[in-house]
């Protein structure tokens, strides 16, 4: 499955390219630098909350969903940041998307793809990211070393994913800022949120850590917290929720997930 989207995903970028030149794509304006970093950096757990249309192994998530309305209610709900998944084949998703959350909405903006390529990151940067997705599963080292690079040159920050302990070296190796733990198996998409907690103990503390897929409640969020975990990327379970803001703010009102910064040791 990885391998057909990254193929798919390169298609399409020299598709794009073709249709707009890097040289006409803007870049991010007055937003301000860090401020997805600095969202994760607050106290307690930091959500991400996702826009997410569809997934290979869940289907439609929310059909006829407005992005902008999404993405109000994450920001009514208590979200410090917002992903918005922007590959189109398998999940449905588009620039437009992040361009409509960045016009209704404040909070930072991360763009979630299989980013391949440097003129991802333009993109990124002209449709209003603050950070960027960079998967170490989807990517040789040089060539994540280059994008993390250009993507911190370009204003952006970037969350390095990791799916187990030899990616972890690497983008440990890398010098990654904020790394993102998929709980979710690639190959089966099976999920296990131990995972997170298996990889915690090789991670230094000076690294800003978010844990991916499979959060479900208040008490696993607190279970993150006292552990040193700085965010949490929450998509499925808020998508499907009646009300996403409500279901965002009842996770956040458990006390074990407020309360002040962990240092990990």
């Amino acid at each position: 499955m990885l391998d057909d989207i990254l193929a798919n995903t390169r298609a399409d970028v020299e598709r794009r390219r073709a249709a707009a030149p890097e040289a006409t794509l803007g870049g991010r304006g007055d937003l301000a630098p860090h401020a997805f970093r600095d969202a994760l950096l607050a106290p307690g757990i930091s959500i991400i909350a996702e826009h997410k249309r569809r997934s290979p192994s869940a289907g439609a998530i929310r059909p006829g969903s407005s992005v902008a309305e999404i993405a109000r209610a994450y920001e009514r709900g208590g979200a410090a940041a917002i992903s918005v998944l922007t590959e189109e084949r398998h999940f449905g998703g588009s620039l437009d998307d992040l361009r409509e959350a960045r016009a209704a909405c404040g909070l930072p903006l991360l763009r979630k793809d299989f980013i391949v390529d440097s003129y991802q990151l333009a993109e990124a940067a002209s449709a209003g990211a603050d950070a960027v997705l960079l998967i170490v599963a989807a990517l040789a080292p040089a060539a994540l070393a280059a994008l993390y690079e250009e993507a911190g040159e370009r204003g952006l920050d970037v969350l390095v994913e990791v799916h187990d302990r030899a990616e972890l070296d690497v983008a440990l190796e890398l010098g990654a800022e904020i790394v993102g733990v998929n709980n979710r198996d690639l190959r089966d998409f099976s999920v296990d949120i131990e995972r997170t907690f298996e990889l915690l103990g090789a991670i230094g503390g000076d690294v800003i850590v978010v844990a991916e897929s499979g959060i479900a409640s208040a008490a696993q969020l607190a279970r993150l917290r006292e552990r040193g975990v700085a965010g949490a990327l929450i998509g499925e379970r808020l998508m499907r929720a009646p009300d996403p803001a409500m279901a965002l703010a009842t996770l956040l009102a458990d006390p074990g997930a407020r309360g002040a910064a962990f240092r990990r040791t």
